[in-house]
């Protein structure tokens, strides 16, 4: 049988089983101009077609600066109106994100469905659930105080709602990519995450409500927020074994894509944020009353040792992943170009600085609660550096251009004269 007769042999087997094989999913043909390359000029519909789920990721990483700020120990005067500008920012980009993405599907609505299997952009699906999170996080931080008590009720329903959205998209979009794609273990990115990544916030969210929820309410937003943790955590670990496996049997990713990297430090750092705080929160919470029959027991003591015990357990999990990334983005810093991978810069450090000021809380130490200060400050510059970055390459057509962004895979879909 020559190739070719092979090669269509291949594709047709691949069709025929329902499912594409992605050789690399970072890497795409950009044939997208007459001679092969992404075109030189553009119109702005032709730009707006390649707004893709990644963009996300800067919401995400605006609100999780909020949510530093609001948490941060040393406070001075004015740090809260420092966080209810990032907080204020988000809610605006958000809503200017949501409205570009969708003129993004009217223009090109078959790009919707493509963007969910995608095996790049739809794993940044998850990044517009965990802005919602944080956003709901920032909401109780910075507006209940200034609301009524309406809001606390209303963010009773919507944490409620959120964990019902998010475990249904945490499923469906593993199953679409088990179903419609064969993504290899030597490719295998810390992206790969994103999808249970919603999971992972869950935590801290309700940690931020619990205190300000009545008895009954807060009892039942702990015990969700323990096992929507405890799962999303799961799958965490499970993709972290394949990630390690890829940098073990294979090479580190190319050096644009390496912030990307970062990605691998939020799952452990919020999960620790999220153990050690809601173990503190535990004796206020269910205090000496019985707790699954034992009575002999002050239960909120004993849950309280077991999550900050549990939570220094893992921290330093999410500390050797932030070192190995640092290393590794270091090794390739002059052959990097900006992608929207930099973000991750932000918002996966931010879980493992929350994990850091619950850890100085918890020892009551003012040497951990300085470089808690310090990392936040390191965040906020981080966050400033990755926005003037990101508008010099929308400015200099570095992204939001036909061929180089995350769908330019898609050829098959096509807007105007470019297919991806």
């Amino acid at each position: 049988m020559s190739d070719t007769a092979s090669a269509i042999t291949t594709t047709s087997n691949r069709r025929r089983n329902g499912y594409r094989e992605c050789d690399d999913p970072e890497l795409g043909n950009n044939l997208n101009g007459s001679d092969g390359h992404p075109p030189e000029t553009v119109a702005w519909q032709d730009r707006i077609a390649h707004f893709t789920w990644p963009w996300f990721a800067c919401t995400m990483s605006t609100a999780a600066v909020a949510v530093v700020i609001g948490n941060t120990p040393n406070r001075f005067h004015g740090l809260d109106t420092i966080g209810k500008i990032f907080f204020i920012l988000a809610i605006v980009l958000f809503i200017a994100f949501n409205a570009l993405i969708a003129t993004r599907f009217i223009l090109v609505p078959d790009r919707f469905i493509a963007s969910l299997h995608h095996p790049v952009e739809s794993l940044f699906v998850g990044s517009y659930w965990v802005t919602v999170a944080l956003l709901l996080t920032c909401m109780q931080l910075y507006g209940a105080p200034s609301v009524g008590p309406w809001l606390i009720k209303a963010l009773e329903i919507l944490f409620w709602v959120y964990c019902a959205a998010v475990l249904i998209v945490g499923v469906l979009q593993y199953y679409v990519l088990f179903q419609l794609e064969r993504l290899k273990v030597t490719n295998a990115m810390p992206a790969w995450i994103f999808p249970i990544y919603p999971l992972l916030v869950v935590g801290p969210l309700a940690q931020t409500l619990v205190p300000y929820q009545p008895h009954s309410a807060a009892v039942k937003i702990w015990f969700g927020a323990i096992m929507l943790q405890g799962a999303g955590w799961c799958v965490a670990l499970m993709m972290y074994a394949m990630y390690t496996q890829r940098l073990m049997v294979s090479a580190l990713p190319d050096p644009p894509t390496r912030p990307g990297m970062f990605v691998s430090v939020g799952p452990a750092g919020y999960t620790a944020h999220a153990l050690i705080s809601l173990g503190r929160q535990a004796p206020k919470v269910f205090g000496d009353s019985e707790l699954f029959g034992v009575t002999t027991l002050p239960i909120g003591d004993v849950i309280k040792i077991i999550g900050i015990l549990a939570g220094f357990f893992v921290i330093l999990f999410s500390f050797w992943f932030f070192c190995v990334s640092t290393v590794s983005v270091i090794a390739g810093v002059k052959q990097m170009s900006f992608t929207l991978n930099w973000w991750a810069f932000v918002f996966p450090n931010a879980g493992l600085t929350l994990a850091s000021i619950q850890t100085g809380a918890a020892l009551e130490s003012a040497g951990i609660n300085g470089v808690c200060s310090a990392l936040t400050i390191a965040l906020v510059i981080m966050w400033f550096l990755c926005a003037i970055a990101n508008i010099r390459a929308v400015w200099i057509g570095d992204i939001m251009w036909p061929g180089k962004d995350e769908d330019k895979t898609e050829h098959s879909i096509k807007w105007g004269a470019h297919a991806a």
